[in-house]
């Protein structure tokens, strides 16, 4: 990435999340909406906690990009990212918790279930969970009701049974949670990460097409774009947690090899982990071909998720 790029990558990254951490702080905020009763301060200052507490917005970024570069509307583009980051950050609340992956600090700051208590954390995801539906089904996000039913069944299907959650469970019997702990072979590895870390991501992508309308060639190269950025972060992901530190990080490092998780860096070691992960920025790269120089963006957004330090 020249000098240029990376300055108007950092520029656009910056400015995404600004925008979006303005609009979370606002959907959070204690105002009840039509159709609620009272928004419980407790519950609200957990959820709040859990998205409100930095992070670089990639996959709003991702999404508002993808939406522009189809011709899709900012503002509906940055609602729909800040649905995601809701959802994200459900997901990451309930990793976190000692049932799941039991750690004790997220982005610099005590875990929720840390930070109050496991209940809390608990409601704190569900809520934000719902809220991030609430927020994709509203009239804002394009006057199109089906292009808003299409972001709804998109969402639902990258979070859930066949996506997030159901990586998750993949992930937590690789550990052997509830049966005799095995070695997952590499394509298995692929296809949990593809839907744990991947789903979310590969949505942020194909949510910025949804919203522009796009054509099924320009869908189908935009679906391979997203494939191949949500195994290279998952990738990057694992490499930092061999080879960072948690106050980098922001979280625990080491905690993958000391849970005996199923990573590919565990599986092909460090240098050919490295490998993969510059074969997949070359698989985006050639996936957004067809766009030409009003790609470049999401080029960059690739190469920074292979290059991150946390």
């Amino acid at each position: 990435m020249d000098s240029g790029s990376q300055q108007d990558f950092a520029t656009r990254l910056a400015a995404v999340a600004a925008e979006t951490d303005a609009l979370l702080e606002r959907l959070l905020g204690d105002q009840a909406l039509p159709g609620e009763i009272v928004r419980p301060q407790r519950l609200l200052a957990a959820m709040r906690h859990a998205v409100l507490g930095g992070g670089k917005r990639l996959r709003p970024f991702l999404l508002v990009e993808t939406a522009t570069l189809f011709g899709a509307s900012r503002d509906g583009a940055l609602l729909t990212g800040a649905a995601l980051e809701c959802l994200h950050c459900y997901s990451l609340v309930h990793d976190d918790l000692p049932a799941m992956d039991d750690d004790d600090l997220r982005r610099g700051l005590p875990t929720v279930h840390k930070a109050f208590d496991q209940a809390t954390a608990i409601l704190a995801g569900d809520a934000l969970l719902t809220l991030a539906f609430d927020c994709v089904a509203r009239a804002d996000v394009h006057p199109d009701a089906d292009v808003r039913i299409a972001l709804v069944m998109a969402l639902a299907r990258a979070a859930g049974l066949g996506g997030m959650a159901g990586g998750q469970m993949l992930d937590l019997a690789a550990e052997g949670r509830f049966d005799r702990k095995r070695i997952l072979p590499e394509n298995e590895i692929a296809t949990m990460q593809a839907m744990k870390t991947g789903g979310l991501i590969g949505f942020a992508c194909r949510a910025g097409a949804i919203l522009g309308q796009a054509d099924a060639a320009a869908r189908v190269a935009i679906d391979r774009y997203g494939a191949a950025v949500g195994q290279a972060y998952q990738i990057a992901d694992d490499l930092l947690d061999v080879e960072g530190d948690s106050a980098t990080l922001g979280k625990t490092a080491g905690k993958d090899a000391a849970a005996g998780k199923a990573t590919l860096v565990a599986a092909l070691g460090a240098a050919s982990a490295r490998a993969r992960l510059d074969a997949l920025i070359g698989q985006a790269d050639v996936a957004l071909a067809p766009f030409g120089a009003k790609a470049d963006i999401l080029r960059a957004a690739a190469r920074f998720i292979a290059q991150r330090q946390r």
